[in-house]
């Protein structure tokens, strides 16, 4: 099958390309409005894109009738944002951030997710994330559906454990993160194999020493 995207609609190559270009990570990212409540919501369409400087990727959707989502205009508003990991433990709290909620209620209060300060950045970072990124905002890029933050890594949270302070490792083997399928559907990482030239070497070293 072979497809022009030109005569598409907007929202038929969103289908195509958000159910093609799977597993996505999922980003759950807190940030604080203007009257200072907690917005936290969940976005797939996220990546990191370098380390030197260490910068991420966040695209987030304008809406149908032309206006910001809550994240956007507080990442415009303060050039701050958290973005966490999530895990299969957390994953239905995560998907009920996407739930629409009265302006003045946030996220976290909705779905019981906890909140302690973050070090570098007035956003909280949530205590049930895994891994948590604290961001500053170090540019953006307008499209008409969509602003794409990128941000710039400045702090990293993660849970006890996880982090090899001393070879700078993570021991994947407790790290359980989910992936979108595309709709409501999720994934799983913990399948997980070896291939490549060393692959009988790369499947005997033990998955926390990568």
């Amino acid at each position: 099958m072979e497809i022009d995207f030109a005569p598409l609609s907007a929202y038929e190559r969103y289908k195509l390309m958000a159910s093609l270009i799977v597993p996505r990570p999922i980003a759950l990212v807190t940030t604080v409005g203007p009257s200072g409540v907690v917005n936290a919501a969940p976005f797939s369409m996220f990546n990191m894109l370098g380390e030197d400087p260490p910068i991420l990727m966040l695209s987030v959707n304008r809406l149908q009738d032309g206006r910001l989502k809550d994240t956007a205009a507080n990442i415009l508003a303060t050039g701050e944002f958290v973005v966490h990991l999530c895990d299969e433990a957390m994953t239905e709290q995560m998907h009920a951030c996407g739930d629409a909620l009265p302006f003045e209620m946030s996220e976290l209060e909705h779905t019981g997710l906890r909140a302690v300060p973050s070090h570098t950045v007035a956003p909280p970072r949530i205590v049930e994330a895994p891994v948590a990124f604290e961001c500053v905002l170090h540019e953006k890029l307008e499209t008409d559906s969509r602003i794409i933050f990128i941000g710039r890594v400045q702090w990293l949270s993660a849970r006890d454990g996880l982090i090899d302070d001393k070879k700078w490792r993570v021991r994947l083997q407790d790290y359980h993160p989910v992936g979108r399928f595309g709709a409501s559907f999720y994934v799983k990482t913990a399948a997980r194999f070896a291939v490549g030239a060393n692959v009988q070497q790369a499947a005997a070293t033990a998955i926390d020493e990568i």
